[in-house]
C-alpha cells in the first residue's frame, strides 16, 4: 500500500477517534448541566441564571453526536474501500442460496487463479439468513484487467445427511469496471441433487 495512503487513513481514523474521545468527555459536562442545586438558583437573580438544560435537550445533544459519529465513520468506510479497491481494478465476490433443502451449507472456499482468496465457516444463523434470500459478500479485492479463473469449493451435507463437497470453476475476462460475481447454490429437483455455478454480474 502507497505511504501516501497509509498517512491518509491514519490521519482520518484519528480524526475519527478524537471526535469519539470528545463526545465521551462531553456527556459529564453536558449532564452535569442539567443538575442545577435549587439553594444555587434560588440566590442569583433570575436575570442573571443561565437556564439549566433540560433533560429532553440534552438526550438530543447526545443523539445528534452520536449521528455525526456515526456518518463520520460511514464516510470514513466508504472513502477507504474506494482508496483500496479502485474501479478499475476491483473484484466482489458474493455467496446466495436459492432454496437449499437439498444441501445444508457448512463452508466455502474461494480460489482465483492458483491462490486462495477467502474462506469461511457458517453458523445457523448464517445459513438461515442465506435461505431467507440474503447474499453474503465472501471478498473484496483488487484484479487485474485479463482472463482470470475462479473455483469455489462447497462443504456440507447433501441428500441422506451425506458429507458432501463440490467445486466449480468459471474462466472470464476482467476489463476496466468493476467486476461483481455471484456463487450459487440451487436445488436440482430434477436430479435430486444440489447444483453449483458462478454468475458473472453484468
Amino acid at each position: 500500500m502507497p505511504l501516501r495512503l497509509v498517512s491518509f487513513l491514519a490521519l482520518t481514523w484519528a480524526l475519527l477517534a478524537a471526535l469519539l474521545s470528545a463526545l465521551l468527555l462531553a456527556l459529564p459536562a453536558i449532564a452535569a448541566d442539567t443538575v442545577a442545586p435549587a439553594a444555587a438558583a434560588a440566590a442569583v437573580p433570575a436575570a442573571a441564571a443561565s437556564a439549566p438544560i433540560e433533560p429532553a435537550a440534552l438526550d438530543a445533544r447526545v443523539q445528534q453526536l452520536k449521528a455525526d459519529v456515526i456518518r463520520l465513520n460511514r464516510d470514513l468506510l466508504v472513502l477507504e474501500e474506494e482508496l483500496l479497491y479502485p474501479a478499475g481494478t476491483q473484484v466482489a465476490l458474493f455467496v446466495s442460496m436459492d432454496v437449499g433443502k437439498l444441501f445444508e451449507l457448512e463452508s466455502v472456499q474461494i480460489k482465483l487463479g492458483d491462490k486462495i482468496v477467502a474462506t469461511h465457516l457458517y453458523t445457523p444463523l448464517e445459513v438461515q439468513a442465506l435461505h431467507r434470500g440474503g447474499v453474503q459478500r465472501v471478498y473484496l479485492g483488487n484484479l487485474r484487467a485479463g482472463k482470470h479463473q475462479i473455483t469455489a469449493f462447497f462443504t456440507g451435507r447433501g441428500p441422506h445427511e451425506r458429507d458432501y463437497k463440490r467445486g466449480t470453476t468459471l474462466e472470464f475476462d476482467k476489463g476496466v469496471e468493476p467486476r461483481y460475481i455471484e456463487l450459487r447454490i440451487r436445488d436440482a429437483q430434477a436430479k435430486l441433487q444440489p447444483d453449483f455455478d458462478i454468475k458473472i454480474w453484468q
